[in-house]
């Protein structure tokens, strides 16, 4: 009796799980994105994935790919899930909000900031596999950026202040109730020369040698970045 009730019981489940999983492909269909995405207002993906097509599909690291949404001066992208490919993620050509925003598995980075008196929210949503940068601040003068409520793991930077930029700033930056987990690298690095400014709170580091921030010296010369030092000084890297 009971080989029998077993016989029969997984042959529901089997019935079962065929139904579920047909419905589950239907729901959670990629949309490709073959050219990129341009945004004003408010994009809200309703939790779709996203991924790289055509010229946006080879899944590289090299620097100057397009980006899959292209969001203009104060527009807001949110409830978006970014597969792989990733190509250049999120391009912001000032002022914006990502707000529950998942990076699968990071392209050449997740989101470029640009623009001057730009400022940039990052709320909520996480990243992984980021071979190099989360987050690439190439921001003129002025504004701010902002990253909480976000979870980022396997990464090289969370941030990182333009090195090499040819036209530098100082850049100030928030980073809020971040879990990090290893392998990771570091949570931000900052042009200490140039006047840059990251203040930590609430971030929880899961894992060994990820450091809250490293400290570089930039230039407008394109030149790799020399890193000078590492850990908050009070000064250029503040953490509570």
């Amino acid at each position: 009796m009971r080989r029998r009730l077993l016989a029969a019981a997984v042959a529901v489940v089997g019935v079962g799980a065929a139904v579920v999983f047909t419905n589950f492909a239907s729901a959670a269909t990629d949309q490709v994105v073959t050219s990129t995405i341009q945004v004003t207002g408010v994009f809200d993906g309703a939790g779709q994935r996203f991924v790289g097509g055509g010229d946006l599909g080879d899944g590289g690291q090299d620097e100057g790919q397009d980006a899959l949404f292209d969001l203009a001066a104060g527009a807001t992208l949110k409830n978006v899930v970014i597969g792989s490919p990733a190509a250049d993620g999120v391009h912001c050509a000032g002022s914006c909000t990502l707000s529950n925003v998942t990076w699968e598995d990071v392209g050449e980075d997740a989101a470029t900031f640009r623009g001057t008196n730009a400022t940039v929210v990052v709320d909520g949503g996480s990243a992984a596999s980021a071979d190099d940068k989360v987050f690439q601040d190439n921001r003129g003068a002025g504004g701010s950026v902002t990253i909480r409520n976000f979870a980022v793991s396997d990464f090289g930077k969370l941030y990182r202040s333009c090195g090499n930029c040819s036209t530098q700033a100082p850049r100030t930056t928030t980073i809020t109730n971040v879990t990090a987990t290893a392998p990771g690298g570091t949570l931000a690095g900052i042009n200490v020369n140039l006047g840059d400014k990251v203040t930590l709170s609430g971030v929880t580091l899961v894992g060994d040698d990820i450091s809250l921030c490293d400290l570089f010296e930039g230039n407008d010369t394109g030149d790799e970045p020399t890193k000078i030092g590492e850990g908050p000084d009070g000064t250029s890297c503040i953490a509570t």
